[in-house]
């Protein structure tokens, strides 16, 4: 937790997390207000529109609320919550996934990528354009770029192929450099 803004509380996060274990709604909600902001930056990213990721931020939130006491001290409570948000998003994504959109990447052609200057894009235009992806690309985008997982891992966690993961990661690559060359012009 960021130790700051718990400092202004006059809690530590240790202090939290076990008000939060109690059932403390005050804990709560300094979790909660502490942690929203980036939470949902997560799940915008991962959502098809505003109010999806809203409904992520709820669900994810009272996973966390329903297993803190699972948490054990290892490795960064932020990271822990990040890995429960990704993890909601992504289980949205496979209760409205269809399979039949998923290609090979040896049945992929794609056209030759060029260099693409980013120094006018803001990174809101960004979030805009992976939002537009459809669910498939956009998650594989997301947890390849944006999180750092491999090929491998995204698969199980996608259940798809690994060559499923890369082809939508280049097909993804692909559309995002259209778009943004749309928009230079």
């Amino acid at each position: 937790m960021n130790s700051i803004e718990l400092q202004v509380q006059g809690l530590t996060e240790e202090e939290i997390r076990k008000g939060c274990i109690a059932g403390n709604r005050n804990c709560q909600e300094i979790l909660y207000k502490t942690f929203s902001p980036r939470m949902f930056g997560i799940c915008l990213r991962y959502a098809n529109d505003y109010h999806s990721a809203e409904d992520i931020l709820q669900e994810g939130f009272i996973k966390v609320f329903n297993h803190i006491d699972k948490y054990k001290g290892s490795g960064s409570f932020e990271g822990w919550l990040k890995r429960i948000f990704i993890n909601t998003a992504i289980e949205q994504y496979r209760k409205a996934q269809n399979h039949s959109h998923h290609l090979e990447i040896e049945k992929v052609s794609l056209p030759n990528q060029t260099e693409t200057t980013f120094e006018n894009l803001k990174a809101q235009d960004l979030l805009k354009m992976v939002q537009q992806l459809s669910p498939g690309y956009r998650n594989v985008f997301n947890l390849y770029v944006i999180e750092g997982y491999p090929h491998k891992e995204i698969a199980k966690m996608l259940d798809i192929s690994e060559g499923t993961s890369k082809s939508q990661l280049a097909r993804a690559r692909s559309i995002l450099q259209k778009m943004i060359e749309t928009l230079n012009q």
